[in-house]
């Protein structure tokens, strides 16, 4: 399975993918205007691999001028439903159909990983103005949480993947930062509250899952469901989150 062909996974779960990811936040843009040294309000931002919206929305209420570049179908669709009134192009990080020196700031939220460096940086460095700054941002589940390290541990062995010996919260620094950009870094903590199925359903536009064996992942998601259950038997679990943001210019 290509990377591009699992990136276009999400378009056919769309609503959910709005519905149930995480959104971001207000800290993490306060830290983006610190390190990249740009005042969101009124600055021109591409927001690549912009999905369903969940960043963008987040950088236009903070008063940034915003585009979005998506590839998708199902998720350019969501997105003019969920903001009518923020312009969206289609395109992706590799090749950027946006004007050379355009753009103050360009946000990867959630979507670094779709691309090839190679290519996205200097994209990335065409479509910036002079001093104008990449962020790249991840949200994952809180390393110093026991019960979202066994639920990470359960998924690791569900698809195969080692377990590390002792979780990382600055994993993502390791594994998707690109060689050759001095990056500023900073790590964002936060917490919501949700019901459990709205929990799973998170859990369930991840696009591992989406492209795994549909019994397969639905017997996965009844245990999980029931561990779960037996586990907050009120009915509701506290997702707390890391946000790993890096901040270079280009």
């Amino acid at each position: 399975m290509t990377k591009p062909v699992q990136a276009r996974s999400f378009d056919a779960i769309a609503a959910d993918y709005d519905a149930h990811r995480p959104s971001y936040p207000p800290a993490l843009f306060d830290a983006v205007e610190e390190l990249a040294g740009v005042e969101l309000a009124g600055a021109r931002v591409a927001d690549v691999g912009a999905g369903t919206g969940l960043g963008t929305a987040r950088l236009y209420e903070r008063g940034a001028r915003v585009t979005a570049v998506e590839p998708g179908d199902g998720m350019a669709e969501q997105f003019h439903r969920s903001l009518p009134d923020v312009s969206l192009v289609r395109g992706d990080g590799n090749n950027l159909p946006l004007r050379t020196g355009s753009m103050d700031l360009i946000t990867y939220a959630q979507a670094w990983h779709w691309t090839d460096p190679a290519r996205s940086i200097p994209e990335a460095r065409r479509v910036l103005r002079p001093g104008g700054a990449l962020a790249l941002w991840w949200n994952d589940g809180d390393p110093a949480v026991e019960w979202l390290v066994d639920q990470e541990n359960r998924m690791r062995v569900f698809f195969g993947v080692e377990i590390p010996a002792v979780p990382s919260h600055r994993a993502r620094f390791r594994a998707e930062l690109p060689d050759g950009l001095d990056f500023r870094t900073r790590q964002v903590a936060w917490s919501r509250r949700v019901p459990i199925d709205a929990h799973v359903a998170n859990l369930a536009t991840h696009s591992d899952f989406l492209i795994g064996d549909p019994a397969a992942v639905r017997d996965y998601f009844d245990r999980e469901r029931a561990l779960l259950t037996a586990l907050f038997p009120d009915g509701e679990v506290e997702e707390a989150y890391v946000v790993s943001l890096a901040v270079a210019r280009p």
